[in-house]
């Protein structure tokens, strides 16, 4: 019998990208154009087809310790061998060691997951979800245009939390802390103080909005 830390840790090849973060069950596209990193997708597509993505930290000049498996799901070679690779986020990981630094990143790694909780998480993922419903309501009018959620958002309180993370802009620290975490509940409720606190913003704009518009008509 496999013991469990054989199961629980292997060798990943690592790539670090500035200012992406990726979840669980979420789309990547990448355009692997470096020299290193087309050996690195050779090499993967020869293999398991999985990788590690990084938020590479600018202020730390180094890779985050955790982050996420990614998994080529399609690819397609261009003619001077640069590379274009649709993946999906598959499970998270954290960073042990550095078994090999060139001509890419491998790190040892160790699978991480959600700790299991016995409390119901759904009355906080409903109150997520109407809460971003709000933000893209608020936003629609704000914008004058049509913007929908769409259908595939998912119902579970996890892989929402993992959707909403990943489609938070413009704030990849914001979205390395909630990768990092390991309470479902916690990642809940920071996205609910984000989109409460977003919300409001928009809320106020609207206001303003429609008050200079009564004014000027």
């Amino acid at each position: 019998m496999a013991s469990s830390s054989s199961i629980a840790v292997r060798e990943l090849p690592l790539f670090p990208l500035p200012e992406v973060v990726l979840f669980p069950g979420r789309p990547l596209p990448l355009h692997i154009f470096e020299f290193r990193y087309r050996i690195m997708m050779n090499t993967i597509l020869e293999s398991d087809r999985r990788f590690g993505v990084l938020m590479w930290d600018q202020a730390q000049g180094k890779p985050a310790a955790v982050g996420c498996c990614a998994e080529i799901i399609q690819f397609h070679r261009l003619p001077d061998d640069r590379m274009k690779v649709w993946t999906l986020g598959q499970q998270r990981f954290r960073v042990l060691e550095y078994t090999r630094e060139k001509p890419y990143r491998v790190g040892l790694v160790e699978w991480i997951e959600d700790h299991p909780t016995d409390q119901d998480l759904r009355p906080l993922a409903n109150n997520v979800s109407h809460l971003l419903q709000d933000v893209v309501r608020l936003s629609a009018k704000l914008t004058s245009q049509e913007i929908e959620l769409p259908e595939s958002i998912p119902d579970l309180p996890t892989e929402l939390s993992y959707w909403i993370a990943s489609n938070l802009y413009g704030v990849a620290d914001e979205q390395q802390s909630l990768l990092e975490m390991q309470d479902t509940a916690a990642r809940l409720e920071r996205e609910s103080e984000i989109l409460t606190s977003t919300r409001n913003h928009l809320a106020a704009r609207t206001v303003l909005k429609d008050t200079l518009g009564n004014v000027f008509e």
